[in-house]
């Protein structure tokens, strides 16, 4: 909450689903093949928080760069963008 607080008078807004608790981690942890849940997204804008709760797969990873499969479709994610999706 604290977290939460302090994101929000930075302008940074987050989107979190609860749930048990078990390890979150950044996507950029996950491997090729692995899936996961999306719990959070750490943005400034609105423009990812529709994932939160989605189920996510990561198809493929380069350099950093993931390939994700994500409600039916395959999506793009640079290093930055997948180190502020938080999945468990």
């Amino acid at each position: 909450m604290m977290q939460e607080a302090m994101a929000m008078d930075k302008g940074m807004s987050t989107a979190t689903v609860a749930g048990p608790s078990m390890a979150q981690m950044p996507l950029t942890f996950m491997k090729t093949g692995e899936t996961g849940t999306v719990v959070k997204v750490r943005e400034k804008g609105d423009v990812l928080h529709h994932l939160a709760g989605a189920e996510v797969k990561v198809v493929s990873e380069q350099a950093g760069n993931f390939i994700v499969e994500v409600k039916g479709a395959r999506v793009a994610l640079n290093k930055q963008v997948a180190q502020r999706i938080i999945t468990r």
